[in-house]
């Protein structure tokens, strides 16, 4: 099945571009929304909390299809004493949701990596096909 990679620099502009790559790989467009909201707000932690978001820095887009799963996977550049937190904060807030929007979307969710940089991985279950459902 289908692996797609791509390097952005770490502008925040970039983001806009890690998003169109997604929905350009995927076919189902449900997935690809899902995918693309995933993308977007794992991006925009990589680039607001680590050197991703330096003028030098950049941030990996990893999409992986099996027959059943989607793999979303966001990497950044480390160099952070922050560790990323899942946790839900009120309607109100306005910073502090994308893990909790991400932990909400996927079936599940990792973290892997250090200071030298981390990879957060949303798995996403694929749609059955007509194909399938018999």
């Amino acid at each position: 099945m289908p692996t797609y990679r791509r390097t952005f620099p770490g502008q925040p502009e970039e983001i806009h571009n890690a998003r169109r790559f997604t929905v350009q790989c995927l076919g189902d467009p449900t997935t690809a929304a899902t995918a693309e909201l995933i993308v977007s707000e794992l991006a925009t932690n990589a680039l607001r909390h680590t050197t991703s978001g330096t003028p030098a820095g950049t941030f990996h887009v990893t999409l992986s299809q099996t027959t059943h799963t989607l793999t979303v996977s966001v990497t950044d550049a480390g160099t952070t004493d922050t560790k990323p937190e899942f946790h839900h904060p009120d309607t109100e807030a306005t910073c502090g949701r994308g893990l909790g929007i991400v932990a909400t979307l996927a079936e599940r969710v990792e973290v892997q990596g250090d200071h030298r940089g981390r990879t957060i991985t949303a798995e996403l279950p694929l749609p059955r096909t007509e194909k399938h459902r018999r």
